[in-house]
C-alpha cells in the first residue's frame, strides 16, 4: 500500500516526497561522515538511496496516468469498455474518476447510435418493403394499379415522409440548431388550433378544450408548442375508442402554465411511465399497432418543453386513460399582474 494514497493533494505528496528524500541524504551523509567515507561515495549512496525511495513514493502518483495514457489509445482506436483504476485521493485520482465517468458517456452513446442505426433500419424497412412488394405486384401484373392500392401506396409514402421530418427535427433540437421564437400568446387559442386538426383526422372522437381564465397566455414559440400539443393529441385520439373523447386543458399553477392532453384509451404501463420520451419507445399496445406512431413524437415533445424550461410527465388516469402534463413558465408580466 502506497503511504501518501490517502493525502488529498499532489502538491503536499510531492512536498513529502521532496523533504524525505532531503532527509534521506542528509541522514546518509552523517552517517558516512561518521565512517569516514570519503565524500563522493557519501553522495554516489545517498542519491541512490533517495532516488529508490523517491521511485516507490511516486509510483502510485504516476500509475493511473499511464493507465490513461494507454486507455486513451484505446479509446482512439475504437474500444470504449477501458477504464482505468482509481486508488488515490488527489487530483490525479480524481481526473481518473472523472475519466471512467467519460469513458462511461461515450459507451452509452455509442450503445444509443447503434440502437437509432437499428432502430431507424427497422422504421425504414417496413413502409420501403411495402411499397417494394406493391409495385413488383403491379409491374409484375399481378395486381392493378386501382385507387384503393394507390392510396395504400401514397401512405406508406407518406409514413415515409413523416419519419424522415421527425429524424430531422429531432436531430435539428439536439443540436441546438432550432433557435426559438418566443412570443406571448393565448393558450386557449393554441389548444383550439390543435383540436380543430386532431378532429379532421380523428373524426370518430370529440375532443374538449378548457382553459381557465380564458385569457390564459403562455410565452413560448408557437410553432413548436403546436408540434408538442399536436403530437400528444394525435397520440391521444389513437388510442381512445370510437365515441371517446379527448381533453385539452391549461391552467394557473403559482408561476406555472400546466397543460394537460386527457385520454380514455388503455392507459401506458407503469413500468412505461418513464421511459415514453425515450426516442424509439413504444408500448406494447402501440408496437401491435399497425398505425402506431414512429416512437419519435414523444421525444421531440420532451426536447421542445426542456427549450422553453419547462418539464413534461405522463401519469395514468383514473379509471382509464392517460394523462400527459406539461409544465411551463408563466410569463413574467401575468406574475407580476
Amino acid at each position: 500500500m502506497n503511504p501518501l494514497q490517502r493525502l488529498r493533494s499532489i502538491k503536499v505528496k510531492f512536498s513529502v516526497v521532496i523533504v524525505a528524500a532531503v532527509a534521506v541524504t542528509l541522514a546518509v551523509n552523517e552517517i558516512g561522515l561518521q565512517l569516514n567515507f570519503v565524500p563522493l561515495f557519501r553522495a554516489g549512496v545517498a542519491a541512490l538511496i533517495a532516488l529508490g525511495m523517491v521511485q516507490l513514493m511516486s509510483r502510485g502518483m504516476t500509475s493511473p496516468l499511464r493507465e490513461m495514457e494507454k486507455a486513451a489509445a484505446s479509446m482512439a482506436a475504437g474500444d470504449v469498455s477501458v477504464r482505468v483504476e482509481t486508488s488515490s485521493a488527489d487530483e490525479v485520482g480524481r481526473l481518473a474518476a472523472a475519466f471512467n465517468l467519460m469513458a462511461e458517456e461515450l459507451a452509452a452513446v455509442d450503445r444509443q447510435r447503434r440502437d437509432l442505426v437499428a432502430n431507424v433500419s427497422h422504421e425504414l424497412r417496413t413502409p420501403i418493403s411495402a411499397l417494394r412488394a406493391t409495385l413488383e405486384n403491379v409491374v409484375d401484373g399481378v395486381v392493378e394499379p386501382d385507387p384503393a392500392l394507390l392510396r395504400t401506396m401514397l401512405a406508406q409514402t407518406e409514413r415515409l415522409q413523416r419519419l424522415v421530418t421527425q429524424l430531422l427535427d429531432l436531430s435539428r433540437l439536439e443540436s441546438g440548431g432550432s433557435p426559438l421564437h418566443l412570443l406571448q400568446f393565448p393558450v386557449a387559442d393554441l389548444l383550439e388550433a390543435v383540436a380543430d386538426e386532431s378532429s379532421l383526422h380523428s373524426p370518430d372522437v370529440s375532443f374538449r378544450v378548457q382553459v381557465e381564465p380564458p385569457d390564459l397566455t403562455v410565452e413560448g414559440d408557437p410553432e413548436r408548442l403546436h408540434q408538442v400539443f399536436a403530437n400528444l393529441t394525435d397520440n391521444a385520439a389513437r388510442f381512445t375508442p370510437d365515441g371517446g373523447e379527448v381533453v385539452l386543458a391549461a391552467q394557473r399553477s403559482d408561476h406555472h402554465v400546466v397543460l394537460e392532453v386527457l385520454d380514455e384509451g388503455p392507459g401506458i404501463p407503469s413500468e412505461a411511465l418513464g421511459r415514453v420520451f425515450e426516442r424509439f419507445y413504444r408500448t406494447d399496445e402501440a408496437r401491435s399497432t399497425d398505425e402506431g406512431g414512429s416512437g419519435l413524437g414523444l421525444a421531440i415533445a420532451r426536447w421542445v418543453v426542456d427549450l422553453h424550461g419547462g418539464r413534461i410527465r405522463a401519469e395514468r388516469r383514473q379509471p382509464t386513460g392517460c394523462r400527459m402534463v406539461v409544465t411551463l413558465p408563466a410569463p413574467l408580466q401575468s406574475i407580476t399582474t
